[in-house]
């Protein structure tokens, strides 16, 4: 019987009537409806090439969700029978998994992207962590305890948390205090078991790092990856099942032969933050309400503005109106979209980028640049505060 996942964090849902949206089955199978422009085709396509393609190592294949094909089945609002993706359920098994999703890259629109998705695509990087940090929460539920059951803020709370309330999340992510109570210091106390290890997740991304620094195949943008453990295992000091998984392949381009230094940079920069994690667990910089309503919500320590919607300039430079062609006092340039560009549209020039005081890049100064406009070279980049490279 298919049925609505539960513990869906991102994403269209199909709890509700007349929604579309995954449906899940009893044997561990998940259905992704096909959106109907090339986006669904893309999609396919990738998972395709995924399954078939000899050059991806097998330690990386596990990283994605297993492909089952497409299938054709009732949907969930309603309308009859559409085409799906078929893939492997990833919260088969789990009874009250902590999860999040992770939109990874500064930039979440590909170069042959129509000029109307461009915007609504910066209008959502603007509002969010994905310029400063390289990378969002898109959704998120933390288990708390059976009497409390989960905390799930709201997808729009989530996407538009400011750099430092990130950086707190991804704290209250293994800690034991998550309560309703979110001003109190989160106390990290499962950051060892979740985060470190030979198994835990910063080892996971490490590995996962390593290929995107090599491979040329694949662009992806507006990918994310699916961060999960049990905290009721690790209660127990079992095993908490911790992994990561890459998801949402709609906007998958060809590399031809160019590193995706889109979605690296913003891998190393969440690779930094869970490694100071490990090195200072009890270290919290500030405390701030993550309500599902964040119009209310003050400054953060470093002046980076948690409301968005006021467009007032962050103490640290950011500025929070990103419409007027400026920099920002941290030499972060406010609008990618009409910089001088490359033959395809990617940033050609970064050379006059100066280290922000968040962690974005130091030098670009020495990288070149690709046919296409790509930078084809960020391996000897300094790393930055918070690890974009």
């Amino acid at each position: 019987m298919l049925k609505a996942p539960q513990h869906q964090v991102a994403g269209h849902e199909a709890a509700g009537i007349g929604k579309l949206g995954p449906l899940v089955d009893e044997s561990g199978r998940f259905y992704k409806p096909l959106q109907g422009d090339k986006r669904g085709s893309n999609e396919v396509a990738f998972y395709t090439s995924l399954s078939t393609n000899s050059e991806i190592p097998e330690h990386i294949q596990r990283f994605f969700p297993r492909f089952y094909g497409t299938q054709h089945i009732e949907a969930s609002d309603g309308s009859g029978l559409l085409p799906h993706l078929v893939l492997e359920d990833l919260a088969l098994g789990r009874a009250n998994p902590s999860i999040m999703d992770i939109k990874i890259g500064s930039r979440t629109w590909a170069p042959e992207s129509s000029e109307k998705y461009v915007e609504k695509c910066l209008k959502k990087d603007r509002e969010s962590s994905s310029l400063p940090l390289g990378f969002r929460i898109s959704g998120l539920q933390i288990y708390r305890s059976k009497e409390l059951g989960f905390w799930k803020p709201g997808k729009k709370a989530a996407m538009k948390l400011s750099t430092e309330e990130v950086k707190l999340v991804l704290r209250r992510f293994v800690s034991s205090n998550t309560l309703d109570d979110l001003d109190l210091k989160p106390d990290c106390a499962f950051a060892s078991t979740v985060y470190g290890g030979s198994t835990g997740i910063l080892s996971q991304l490490l590995e996962l790092k390593a290929w995107f620094e090599d491979q040329t195949i694949y662009h992806l943008y507006s990918c994310s990856i699916l961060v999960s453990f049990e905290k009721e295992l690790a209660l127990e000091g079992k095993d908490p099942g911790a992994q990561i998984k890459l998801i949402d392949f709609a906007h998958v381009y060809e590399g031809r032969g160019v590193i995706d230094h889109n979605f690296l940079g913003g891998l190393c920069s969440l690779i930094k933050f869970i490694s100071e994690i490990l090195t200072a667990p009890g270290e919290c910089k500030i405390e701030v309400s993550a309500k599902a309503d964040q119009k209310d919500l003050t400054h953060s320590a470093n002046g980076v503005v948690a409301d968005q919607k006021s467009l007032t300039d962050a103490v640290n430079g950011v500025i929070a109106d990103q419409k007027n062609l400026a920099e920002s006092d941290n030499g972060v340039v406010v609008d990618q979209k009409n910089i001088t560009n490359s033959v395809n549209g990617i940033v050609a020039d970064q050379k006059n980028l100066a280290e922000s005081d968040n962690g974005v890049v130091v030098d670009q100064k020495n990288v070149t640049n690709s046919v296409n406009g790509v930078v084809a070279d960020q391996k000897n980049l300094t790393d930055s505060v918070n690890g974009v490279s």
